[in-house]
């Protein structure tokens, strides 16, 4: 992909937007009075529209972080694929953990809500709203900017504010995750690839939760 989509300009007001819209949500819930999932959802989904709203007024609009129309469909379709070969062997490696006796279900186990109604936000709001804004936080956002200084840098980097964001809840699922999606992004230039690896992993991740 290019290195040098993401201005400091579109890097900077960005964050002032997941700044403010992080503190308001933090002050709205400090009240208890609204429900977690549907704030963290509203909050989300106006961090999203903000955003696209910056990177659309910058000079390569959403072609800079993988997201125009032309992008769209193309990235979709190989982020089915990638899902399906990294399903594939992780399929496979399961298999012989569990051939050797080794349980690797009891390490890929989210906190699911236990009344109903929650958890179907928790599956609206995971499994959809906040991977498409996380993709276009930390790989769109975060990883274009400091793509320039390499692919290196740029992973890492983008990386690492992932695993943070999900303090403290941080594991070896969000680290592999923002390793594979970066790569991803890397070698399509389609947002839409790893928007969709990334649902498809949480939605996995939440069913197999459920289940087990």
């Amino acid at each position: 992909m290019e290195t040098n989509r993401i201005e400091i300009k579109t890097l900077y007001f960005s964050l002032v937007v997941l700044f403010l819209s992080e503190l308001i949500r933090t002050l709205v819930l400090a009240g208890k009075l609204f429900p977690v999932m549907p704030v963290l959802g509203i909050t989300r989904l106006v961090e999203v529209c903000l955003i696209v709203l910056i990177v659309s007024a910058s000079n390569k609009g959403l072609y800079s972080i993988g997201l125009d129309k032309h992008q769209f469909f193309p990235g979709l379709k190989r982020g089915l694929i990638w899902s399906f070969c990294f399903g594939t062997v992780v399929f496979i490696v399961f298999g012989i953990l569990f051939f050797s006796g080794i349980n690797p279900l009891k390490y890929l186990h989210a906190r699911l809500p236990s009344r109903i109604l929650d958890l179907v936000f928790f599956f609206i709001v995971g499994g959809f709203i906040a991977p498409i804004a996380e993709e276009i936080v930390f790989r769109g956002i975060i990883f274009g900017f400091f793509r320039r200084w390499g692919f290196t840098v740029a992973l890492l980097v983008s990386t690492l504010f992932f695993a943070f964001a999900h303090y403290p809840g941080v594991s070896i699922i969000q680290l592999t995750g923002g390793i594979l999606f970066g790569v991803a992004y890397e070698l399509d230039g389609k947002l839409m690839t790893p928007i969709t690896i990334h649902i498809l992993a949480n939605l996995t991740l939440f069913t197999l939760s459920v289940i087990v």
